[in-house]
């Protein structure tokens, strides 16, 4: 399908200090195209012609991760994709009948689909959260459209057998609302409670992070999509085996289940404060990345390490398009 590309009433990202960019930055400039089943909603920062930077948001985020990073990579030269993943922000279905699946084949596939409909054929992929197993699965599934890629929280693609088992207490603690949702108050609950429920999620995961109720509401917006609590809670009982996926994803998924290894360099982090992924050393799955590679804990931050620590994540993606 050809491209749409809303440009009317652009405001440029790129703050006039390149140092450091205002740290309540907050994207003013919204495009929208049609990619694969989806019309997703991103922002772009940087020069057109500067080599691209996917950066992919997770749950409950949204794009507002990146509100410094952004500009910062966009003044170093790069060209800044930031989109809205499936059921957040202005990113829509363009089919009422389209299964809402949350599942892990389906987001990747989703960023695939809007580098085809951009003509990317080749981008660092950065990510946190939901936004770094999809970088980690369009690494390994897509090597030739993976410069290069930036992970938070390591090597995130699910095997839905390795929950079958239990895990140690600290982790089942970190995943509380993953169970909530399978549990029958779930769904309504995340309905009913969106903002509420984030917040504290926003806390558990990231406890150092004085964030502030501008912040959060900034987010909290992307929240209103009309598939938001479909996807969510689709995402979370899927990988816990309790609800079943889009059959057009269960090739990928079959690929994933194998662990697949990922070749393009990397550079995992791990927040030090991390509420849901405790922080390692990342030896637990230093085998599964057969490229260049290093691995490192960033002091101070949780979860939402690009938020947190945006110069920390910018560095990594500068270093990793070295290697």
């Amino acid at each position: 399908m050809a491209a749409n590309v809303e440009k009317e009433n652009e405001v440029p990202l790129t703050p006039a200090n390149t140092k450091k960019p205002a740290t309540t930055t907050s994207f003013r400039s919204l495009r929208q195209i049609d990619a694969g089943v989806l019309n997703v909603g991103y922002v772009e920062a940087g020069p057109a012609d500067g080599p691209v930077v996917i950066l992919l948001h997770g749950w409950p985020y949204d794009i507002h991760s990146y509100a410094d990073v952004a500009p910062w990579l966009g003044a170093a030269g790069y060209r800044v994709i930031v989109p809205h993943l499936r059921g957040h922000g202005t990113t829509q279905f363009l089919d009422r009948d389209t299964l809402r699946s949350g599942e892990q084949a389906a987001v990747a596939h989703d960023i695939v689909g809007l580098m085809d409909a951009l003509g990317i054929e080749k981008a660092i992929l950065a990510g946190y959260d939901w936004g770094a197993r999809t970088a980690n699965i369009i690494a390994a599934l897509w090597p030739q459209r993976c410069k290069a890629m930036v992970s938070a929280g390591g090597y995130l693609i699910d095997d839905r057998r390795s929950y079958e088992g239990p895990l140690p207490p600290l982790v089942e603690w970190g995943w509380w609302y993953q169970y909530y949702f399978v549990a029958g108050d779930g769904p309504p609950g995340l309905a009913a409670n969106q903002d509420d429920l984030a917040k504290l999620v926003w806390r558990v995961n990231s406890p150092k992070w004085d964030f502030d109720d501008p912040t959060f509401d900034r987010t909290a917006a992307s929240f209103r999509n009309p598939d938001y609590v479909s996807i969510a809670i689709h995402n979370y009982r899927w990988r816990l085996g309790v609800a079943e996926g889009d059959p057009r994803y269960e090739g990928l998924e079959r690929r994933l289940g194998q662990g697949p290894v990922i070749a393009v360099p990397t550079i995992t982090l791990d927040g030090a404060y991390d509420g849901v992924t405790p922080a390692t050393d990342g030896a637990s799955y230093r085998g599964r990345f057969s490229g260049r590679y290093a691995h490192r804990i960033i002091e101070g931050a949780g979860h939402n390490l690009p938020q947190e620590a945006p110069r920390a994540f910018a560095d990594a993606i500068v270093e990793v398009d070295s290697y």
